[in-house]
């Protein structure tokens, strides 16, 4: 059956329409460099790009949705003549393919929020990922899709002009909120589909009065949920990973007046170091239907060596959430009880869990703090602060207030509970100290989980002003305050200063917007009060 686009301005006879997954390994594989592993997964490589690149994200000023938008270098603002120059690119490089794929498919579970989606891409692989990524349709609802919400051009084999206005670089993600597209030139690299269509959701849903977020989900025997946010290396993955607890997403949820919902088909881990006894559960994951995306093989047996970073630091498995066995289908659960921020503070001055007030959940979810380390990037010798609004910056497209609003709404009227869970430095920063006791943090999140946590006596005006535990089960009482593991007690009260400052400084970016709210200047109050 020949499958029309030309309403998209695609000329291409040859469409391949949602493909079933092993003609989409028979079409990758005629690509260049694509394999499969030993395991059954298909090894593909995204080119120069092995990322994504957030400063070449464009965002279409114009009238309808200006006013909406947080513009600046998250948001950069491109005229709708100059997306219209990128998606004429964009199409005349697909109308030059002898071939093309289609991928018809829907972005979250709760059916009256998700969207549909359409996906129009030059390669098997990029197919592949979106079958993995999106919630694949029954055979009746793609027979019943009709006309997509949104539609994704995805031309990343071929360059933008950097002559077009407001384009720089060879590569421009371009999103167009009034007439519902993507566009996607210069990068072949698949993260930027997924997280565009993330930047989608991340516009509308709070217009409906949904929290969006980027966290991972889990949910109890007894039907609990949990939500996990964290930047990267804070344990967010590991940690979301229980055994007792059944995954109900890896990274993008939306919280209704009628719980939580994942925006995904699937999961989209990164496997550099992986081991089958660090994570058991990813690893079982990748097999027949799994995207492996720019790792390293070995050419005789194709055992692919997860501890070879040569090509990047970033390398990806996108893979059917089905895969993991302990995953919820449909990806939907009630109200959270317990909302976790994870952060891994390599000034070791963060106590391993605090609890939050509403509004130091609120300044916590806008601040998104954690920190690299010596080693980890070329040029840092000591702990670096990094802080990315609601520990998902580069996906936000109204003021990150915007969103912490809805998050205390949402705390306030489901009586959850907000924690804050360092997973970094005790005893004295990087170099000094030690990373915390990754059994002892377990410890913590199983306290959170069962409830536990509540039956101890807390300091309620820790460090910060947040309320802290004087013990908990599996933690010895000295770390639960780090000064009290610090040998030097003055040097922990100049790094208690010096990162206060840090977020204090962070925080005058939302100042503005922040006033609004007494709670959230009251949180940045008590912190700023720790600043010399």
């Amino acid at each position: 059956m020949v499958f029309d686009l030309s309403s998209h301005g695609i000329t291409v006879k040859n469409i391949h329409r949602n493909l079933c997954v092993p003609r989409l390994y028979e079409m990758g594989l005629q690509e260049p460099g694509c394999t499969i592993a030993d395991t059954g997964a298909l090894i593909a490589y995204s080119g120069a790009k092995t990322g994504r690149s957030p400063l070449e994200k464009r965002v279409v000023e114009e009238e309808l949705n200006k006013e909406n938008v947080w513009w600046g270098s998250i948001n950069i603002p491109i005229s709708e003549e100059g997306f219209a120059v990128n998606k004429e690119t964009a199409i005349d490089f697909l109308n030059s393919r002898p071939h093309l794929f289609c991928v018809d498919a829907f972005a979250g579970w709760d059916t009256r929020h998700r969207i549909k989606m359409r996906v129009i891409c030059a390669r098997a692989y990029h197919a592949l990922f979106m079958h993995n990524m999106l919630i694949r349709p029954t055979p009746e609802e793609l027979e019943n899709f009709g006309e997509p919400d949104w539609v994704l051009f995805n031309a990343g084999q071929f360059p933008a002009n950097s002559h077009t206005p407001s384009v720089t670089k060879k590569t421009s993600v371009n999103l167009n909120l009034k007439t519902r597209e993507l566009v996607v030139l210069g990068s072949e690299y698949a993260g930027e589909m997924k997280k565009g269509i993330f930047t989608v959701l991340n516009y509308l849903l709070p217009k409906a009065g949904v929290l969006s977020m980027h966290c991972s989900a889990n949910e109890g025997r007894d039907g609990d949920t949990a939500l996990f946010f964290g930047l990267s290396g804070t344990g967010k993955t590991t940690l979301s990973a229980d055994p007792k607890r059944k995954l109900i997403g890896d990274d993008e949820h939306g919280w209704t007046d009628e719980g939580i919902f994942n925006f995904e088909g699937g999961c989209y881990a990164k496997v550099i170091r992986l081991s089958k006894e660090g994570e058991p559960d990813i690893w079982k994951a990748i097999r027949f239907g799994t995207v492996l995306e720019n790792v390293i093989y070995d050419k005789q047996t194709h055992v692919v060596d997860y501890y070879d970073g040569s090509i990047t630091e970033n390398t990806r498995a996108s893979y059917p959430i089905e895969h993991m066995a302990d995953a919820k289908i449909p990806g939907m659960g009630g109200h959270p009880k317990n909302v976790i921020f994870l952060t891994c503070d390599a000034f070791g001055v963060l106590p391993p869990v605090s609890r939050l007030t509403e509004g130091q959940a609120m300044y916590h979810f806008v601040s998104g703090y954690t920190a690299k380390v010596a080693g980890t990037e070329v040029g840092i010798t000591d702990p670096e602060a990094t802080f990315s609004a609601c520990f998902g910056a580069a996906f936000l497209v109204w003021h990150p207030t915007v969103y912490a609003e809805l998050l205390q709404k949402r705390l306030r009227e489901y009586k959850a509970t907000a924690w804050l869970v360092n997973t970094g430095w005790t005893g004295g920063p990087f170099g000094v100290g030690s990373r915390m006791s990754l059994p002892q943090t377990r410890a913590i999140i199983d306290a959170i989980l069962d409830g536990s946590i509540h039956s101890v006596e807390f300091d309620e005006n820790g460090l910060y002003g947040m309320a802290i535990p004087k013990t908990l089960k599996g933690v010895p009482q000295n770390v639960l305050h780090p000064r009290e593991t610090w040998k030097d007690k003055e040097a922990f009260d100049r790094q208690a200063a010096k990162l206060a400052a840090l977020f204090s400084k962070n925080f005058t970016k939302y100042e503005d917007k922040a006033r609004e709210s007494p709670d959230i200047s009251e949180a940045a109050a008590k912190v700023k009060a720790y600043c010399r």
